[in-house]
């Protein structure tokens, strides 16, 4: 109640604020006559007026007074209209030669709800003579929503097995149809009478459009880099790549991000647009993959004994390929050892790396032993600053127990490539609803 009298207050307080010496005075001069009795006195113009302005009812404390054939006019009424009314009345007056309009406009307040009415009924009146607008937009609207879907489909239907990626074709299906749903909106704008409007949005959906690129440019980045990731297609789904530091196997890409799977197990989400500008290294794009062995022999063993000796055991290897061939090559003189690369081929697709190497490993140093090469550990100098007393034994010296010798291990039967990370892969994570673009 306490709003409600403080917006009335507010709303006449223009009104209230209007003094009489404020009021504006209008002097007017006549050009113009009524036909009254010639020559009569300025009391007999005064009385004559005043009774006019009384019969009309529109005049508060009227009166009038006429000097020297000068009309004087003084009251208050309602309207600006009712004020001129008077003027002009005394500036007919015969005998009237100007006149001094001092009556004061007082606008009354009133509550009245007359103005909302006459709104609603512009509004109604206006809602009328716009169903048939209305009623034609809403059968043109579906019309173009049904055509635009009509047009995805068969795109989408020409497009299948032509491009290698869905989610491009579906882009470009909906690219295709985008056109029929704005011509639809267009002629729906055309018929309301708003072609003006219709033109903005055409001309300013461009300008909405860099807008919004520029507020979510990383948004819009990634989902261009999954469009051309979608078209290149570096890896597949289940390859193991290294990319912007990253390694794991590729679970799956979306219009954001693309995930791997960490040999820990770990998901690890890379946005789109750093894998498209960053260095890709796909390990499994090629099955044929190369591993490579350090070996250090001592400087007393023959190089070329070991080399036929490696070989030989990688020869034996079934995990090892046959072509390319494998490599032993010397390769640095060290402290306390001569240095060895070897260098083997296998099908990283079918064979795990890391069970063939530990085999390699334990066949090799077994072999190696065997034959008696020697293969010492790094030269370490000790120094006692003290010295080491020594005492002769008086016993028989003990007789070294011999090294054990180790077979062909179970291990080196199995070496299928891991599948531990297949449960992982299945594991649902964020985006696995969307659209995923390696499928």
């Amino acid at each position: 109640m306490r709003i409600l009298l403080i917006l009335l207050l507010l709303t006449a307080a223009p009104a209230l604020a209007q003094t009489p010496g404020d009021t504006e005075v209008e002097v007017t001069s006549t050009d113009q006559a009524v036909d009254v009795e010639p020559g009569l006195a300025d009391g007999r113009i005064a009385e004559r007026i005043a009774q006019i302005l009384d019969a009309t009812g529109w005049y508060s404390d009227a009166s009038v007074r006429v000097n020297d054939s000068i009309a004087f006019l003084d009251g208050t009424t309602t309207t600006t209209e009712r004020k001129t009314w008077a003027r002009d009345l005394a500036a007919k007056t015969t005998g009237v030669v100007a006149v001094v309009n001092r009556i004061e406009v007082e606008h009354a307040v009133e509550l009245t709800i007359d103005p909302a009415v006459r709104e609603v009924r512009v509004l109604k009146d206006q809602l009328l003579g716009a169903l048939p607008s209305i009623a034609l937009a809403l059968l043109i609207l579906p019309l173009a929503w049904f055509a635009a879907r009509l047009v995805r489909h068969i795109l989408s239907w020409s497009l299948r097995g032509r491009t290698r990626s869905p989610f491009i074709a579906d882009i470009l299906a909906r690219l295709g149809a985008l056109p029929v749903l704005l011509l639809g909106l267009y002629l729906v704008l055309q018929i309301a009478g708003l072609t003006q409007l219709a033109l903005s949005v055409v001309g300013g959906a461009g300008v909405l459009g860099i807008v919004i690129g520029f507020a979510f440019r990383d948004i819009a980045e990634n989902f261009l880099a999954s469009l051309l990731l979608s078209l290149r297609q570096p890896f597949a789904r289940g390859d193991i790549i290294n990319v912007a530091g990253q390694s794991g196997v590729v679970h799956s890409m979306n219009t954001r991000s693309t995930v791997l799977v960490s040999v820990e197990g770990n998901h690890i989400q890379i946005p789109n647009a750093t894998v498209f500008k960053s260095i890709i290294e796909n390990i499994t794009a090629v099955p044929r993959r190369r591993g490579e062995l350090d070996l250090g022999i001592g400087y007393d063993a023959a190089i070329s004994d070991v080399q036929r000796i490696v070989n030989a055991v990688l020869s034996a290897e079934p995990g090892v390929l046959k072509h390319p061939e494998p490599m032993v090559l010397a390769d640095t003189l060290g402290a306390s050892t001569v240095n060895v690369k070897i260098y083997y081929w296998f099908d990283g697709a079918q064979i795990s790396p890391l069970k063939l190497r530990s085999a390699l490993v334990r066949q090799i140093k077994q072999t190696l032993m065997d034959a008696g090469i020697s293969m010492p550990d790094e030269a370490r100098e000790i120094i006692f600053p003290e010295g080491i007393p020594l005492q002769q034994g008086t016993g028989p010296a003990p007789v070294p127990e011999p090294a054990p010798k180790e077979g062909r291990s179970e291990m080196d039967d199995d070496l299928s490539a891991e599948d531990d990370l297949e449960e992982q892969m299945q594991v649902p994570i964020e985006g696995s609803n969307d659209t995923d673009l390696l499928r």
